[in-house]
């Protein structure tokens, strides 16, 4: 199914703002810029064009005109009346730029002069045009067919007045003149989209952000494809409509990134599998309190979560990821969510989510992914629907990897001795002498009480006794405490949902407040 619709491509450089129609498939954005074509007849330059207008006693020359060199634009055709001599020769379009006026040249002319020019120009005016494909929207010239124009831009709406030039000029001919009308044999043009540029969306990614900012466009993102090609800026006349065409281009990418996945989990072993991957923006602390955001690509895939730069594409890829994680060590949190009225700080006293970074970020819909030795990643996604996916992604990809994994033991020690600490799934925590392999003490998860820890390498865990409902605290000391920990909590999360899958399903913060809104 294909999706089209007229929105504007901004250039920053310029400010300027021009008419595009946007044309979505399953696989590609195309922009499409309007043109005058050549449609039948021998034609010789189809960029310019020469049309000799015949003035009417009655109309003029049928058209009126806008912009000018004060404005830094060419003057262009605003308007072409219904059945009067502008019409009538079928080569004039509504967006022709002027070019020339009876051989003299006026594209650095003024709005005046080319008006002076067009009045006094006799009964018989001859000029080239070319069509301008990137009129200024500023224009606000009338997008479509080039049939009549009705008049509704006035100079108040309007930063550009029309010049009317279908009043009479000084016409010497009194006396009705032929109509300029099209010859059998004269090229016939017609105006018409024609594609200008195609963005391939596989792998492609979304940008509602100034670059380098956290500034968030207003109605506009931009499109840029995996070789690096962009749309540039599309921006669009109403918030539903932007947020439209966003949720239509993103699912379409996101269709695509299934279809990859499902390319390279042929490839892969059962316990290999892609569960889920995409673009996200990571954001980068800067040493002057500046915060820069880069695009990074995140995949999450059999026992590891992977950190990429660019995406990978072939299976050799895999090997050169920029950082590797081991899922169970891993701890996925939602940190933003922006409610009704972007008040997404609320949303965070209300949901009680803890706010470790400073309130300054203004990007919603941000994760971060806390991994072994304290290093963490902090994410931000362009929509709450991939913020809900990464949020259930992390969790299938946990769960299952504790599963296949079924135990992880870590080493230890506690008063000088060198023991071993064991989560199993089925049986819970273990701890066991590491030379003579004598268990010390052993728990079901539902036992584990609570926690505390320093911070750095020592943990109390507070365990109660079946038998005397007492609680039992085991302290111990390890290398890498954070991992531990994360480990504890990836295996008791995956416990719970083995039994209570719906729970689980109830603490999904993303989810929850996408359903609600």
């Amino acid at each position: 199914q294909t999706k089209t619709g007229i929105a504007l491509l901004y250039d920053e450089v310029s400010e300027n703002a021009y008419d595009i129609r946007l044309k979505l498939t399953k696989e590609v954005l195309t922009i499409q810029k309007q043109d005058v074509v050549c449609v039948s007849g021998s034609d010789h330059s189809a960029n310019h064009r020469t049309v000799t207008l015949r003035r009417q006693p009655v109309g003029g020359l049928g058209l009126s005109i806008k912009g000018g060199a004060e404005h830094k634009v060419p003057v262009v055709v605003s308007k072409i009346f219904k059945d009067q001599a502008a019409e009538q020769t079928g080569m004039l379009f509504i967006g022709d730029a002027i070019i020339q006026v009876n051989g003299i040249n006026v594209e650095s002319a003024t709005h005046e002069e080319v008006v002076h020019l067009l009045r006094n120009a006799g009964d018989e005016v001859t000029i080239t045009v070319q069509y301008l494909r990137e009129a200024p929207s500023f224009l606000k010239l009338p997008l479509g067919s080039p049939g009549p124009s009705s008049d509704h831009s006035s100079g108040a709406s309007s930063p550009l007045f029309d010049s009317g030039l279908h009043l009479n000029g000084n016409s010497t001919n009194t006396a009705p003149s032929s109509p300029s009308s099209p010859i059998a044999n004269e090229p016939k043009y017609e105006k018409r989209w024609l594609d200008a540029l195609s963005v391939p969306l596989s792998m492609a990614r979304i940008s509602r952000y100034k670059t380098g900012t956290d500034k968030l466009r207003s109605n506009a993102f931009e499109v840029l494809a995996l070789d690096g090609v962009s749309t540039g800026i599309l921006q669009f006349y109403t918030a539903q409509e932007s947020a439209d065409w966003l949720r239509a281009v993103s699912t379409n990418i996101s269709d695509l990134t299934l279809q990859n996945m499902k390319m390279a989990n042929k490839c892969c072993s059962p316990s290999d599998q892609v569960i889920h991957m995409g673009w996200v923006n990571e954001r980068l602390e800067g040493t002057d309190s500046s915060q820069l955001y880069k695009f990074k690509f995140l995949a999450l895939k059999g026992s590891s979560f992977y950190i990429f730069s660019t995406p990978p594409v072939s299976t050799l890829d895999w090997v050169r990821a920029e950082k590797i994680y081991n899922l169970c060590e891993v701890l996925f949190k939602i940190h933003k969510l922006w409610l009704a009225d972007d008040c997404w700080l609320q949303a965070n006293l209300y949901l009680g989510i803890h706010q470790d970074f400073d309130l300054e970020d203004q990007r919603p819909y941000c994760f971060s992914v806390m991994a072994g030795h304290g290093k963490s990643h902090y994410f931000n996604v362009e929509l709450g629907s991939e913020l809900a996916m990464w949020e259930k992604s992390f969790q299938r990809a946990i769960f299952l990897e504790v599963q296949r994994t079924g135990s992880k033991t870590y080493m230890c020690s506690w008063q000088g001795d060198t023991l071993c600490f064991t989560v199993d799934f089925a049986l819970g925590f273990t701890c066991f002498d590491s030379k003579t392999k004598n268990v010390l003490w052993r728990f079901k998860f539902s036992q584990l009480k609570g926690s505390s820890d320093d911070g750095k390498t020592k943990v109390k865990l507070l365990f109660q006794n079946l038998d005397t409902k007492q609680i039992e605290t085991k302290e111990l000391e390890f290398q890498d405490l954070t991992a531990v920990l994360h480990c504890i909590h990836s295996f008791i999360a995956a416990k719970v949902a083995s039994v209570d899958p719906v729970f689980i399903d109830s603490q999904s913060i993303a989810r929850k407040y996408m359903y609600s809104n």
